[in-house]
């Protein structure tokens, strides 16, 4: 995965800040909306387009463009740097090869301790019958 070229296919439009703010928020367009088609990428392989639908289909819209926000400073910049960020975080963990799985065994004292629970679960509830004398 290469970021300069990943970075150079975004796409990023500015739009107008919601919620307060006075009379500034209604003139500057701060908001970042960051698009990345996925589809049409030409710096993923197949395979990894596929990691990404799999892992990010929730993110993606109808046209396999994944839209990602952000509007938490006031600074158009800022924002673009923040959206970036945040998306190539995404990206690394959806193309994250997850750790296999070693099987072990239980340890003997584990095994050990489950079963002495479990007699004295068993001695507890047998002492709650009646006894018939």
């Amino acid at each position: 995965m290469n970021k300069e070229l990943i970075v150079n296919e975004l796409q990023f439009k500015a739009v107008r800040s919601s919620g307060a703010g006075g009379q500034h928020v209604n003139k500057v367009s701060t908001k970042i909306e960051l698009f990345f088609d996925v589809v049409n990428s030409t710096s993923l392989n197949i395979l990894e387009k596929e990691k990404i639908y799999l892992k990010l289909k929730n993110k993606l819209n109808k046209e396999h463009v994944l839209q990602l926000q952000c509007d938490e400073s006031r600074s158009q910049h800022k924002n673009k740097t923040l959206a970036i960020k945040r998306f190539l975080g995404l990206l690394e963990n959806a193309l994250k090869e997850p750790k296999k799985r070693k099987r072990t065994k239980p340890s003997r004292s584990s095994i050990e301790k489950r079963l002495h629970s479990k007699k004295k679960a068993a001695e507890k509830k047998a002492n709650r019958t009646k006894n018939n004398w």
